[in-house]
């Protein structure tokens, strides 16, 4: 009989940063799904993780995941209609002695200068909140007017690489 095998937490080494955004005139998850084949991970299983980095985790230039593979990421979406601005972002930073890193999502109806100081802001707190010091934050960040006539999404997603 065949023994089960144990399986320990699941700790990626690297990740990387990737954006896109996506108009539809049929629906809001055509626009997402466009958004995410500009992103080059409309073909991973997406699972949606909370906002740490681990230790020694680096990050690495994007790679191509193949197709269905589980994918933990930490994202950020927005999606609106004709004439909305639409922001997604995320701001990540490591604690001063690189003990781990936090990831901060900011999403919706936010304009380029709107999205940079809630992004900032929530960074800054996680560290707070943490009682740690944390290194100069790193942003990424999407922002679309939707134009008439369709939907709109943007997305930013920190992808973990297993």
């Amino acid at each position: 009989m065949a023994r089960a095998r144990k399986l320990g937490p699941l700790i990626p080494k690297e990740f990387f940063l990737t954006s896109g955004r996506g108009t539809s005139s049929v629906s809001p998850m055509n626009a997402f799904d466009k958004a995410l084949l500009k992103a080059g991970i409309a073909q991973c299983n997406l699972m949606l993780v909370s906002s740490v980095i681990p230790p020694n985790c680096k990050e690495r230039r994007w790679k191509r995941i193949g197709p269905g593979a589980i994918t933990p990421v930490i994202m950020a979406k927005a999606i609106g209609g004709p004439g909305e601005t639409i922001g997604a972002g995320l701001a990540w930073a490591w604690e001063k002695e690189g003990r781990f890193g936090v990831v901060a999502e900011v999403y919706g109806h936010y304009d380029r200068k709107a999205l940079m100081m809630a992004l900032k802001d929530r960074v800054l707190e996680m560290g707070n909140t943490r009682g740690v010091e944390l290194n100069e934050p790193s942003y990424r960040f999407e922002v679309m007017k939707v134009p008439q006539g369709v939907y709109g999404c943007v997305l930013v997603a920190l992808v973990f690489v297993l």
